[in-house]
């Protein structure tokens, strides 16, 4: 009888070691999703309000003949902008205060512009298309006005900025080829309503 039982224990002993032993329980590892971080967003619907400063150049050409002279550029602005997801489009008017380095003459400078822009989150590249007014002594001009520009979204409340603008006026004091030309550069700063 112990031959029997010594023969059955062998049998099995041999079974498992043909069938690869013994092989622990596969368990599981719960699937884990990875963390994707949040994309900033951000809405640039609304009115803002703000100051900029900046430098210029103004040129006047008429018969083949030029004159420039830079100066500075200082102001406020107020608009409405509405973000309709990847662009946003809006209109602003913007009031600069001229001061040129070569006379004691300071000047107004008024644009209405509009405002198309791209949605980037906190960041917002533009182009900006408008008819801009100039009182300088006494000329009173009306022209056109078009730029580039960026904001950045600091907060919901606060916006900083950088913009180059042309302004350009054909035919000043109604003298045929009397064109006056500024680009400028300036910088921005805006509270949002």
């Amino acid at each position: 009888m112990k031959l029997a039982c010594y023969a059955i224990l062998a049998g099995f002993a041999a079974t498992a070691a043909q069938a690869g032993g013994y092989a622990a329980p596969v368990v599981e590892q719960p699937v884990v999703a990875p963390v994707v971080a949040p994309v900033e967003t951000a809405d640039w619907t609304g009115f803002y309000a703000g100051i900029q400063y900046g430098k210029g150049n103004a040129e006047l050409d008429y018969a083949g003949a030029s004159a420039d002279s830079d100066f500075d550029g200082y102001g406020l602005h107020a608009g409405y902008m509405r973000d309709f997801g990847n662009f946003v489009l809006g209109g602003e008017l913007d009031y600069n205060r001229v001061s040129l380095d070569d006379t004691d003459e300071d000047g107004d400078l008024w644009r209405l512009r509009g405002r198309a822009g791209y949605d980037m989150g906190k960041f917002l590249p533009y182009a900006t298309l408008g008819v801009a007014q100039l009182e300088l002594g006494d000329l009173s001009e009306t022209g056109i006005t078009y730029g580039l520009g960026a904001d950045y979204m600091i907060n919901d409340k606060f916006t900083v900025g950088a913009e180059y603008t042309r302004n350009d006026f054909n035919d000043i004091d109604d003298v045929d080829g009397a064109d006056l030309d500024t680009d400028l550069f300036q910088v921005r700063a805006s509270y949002r309503f």
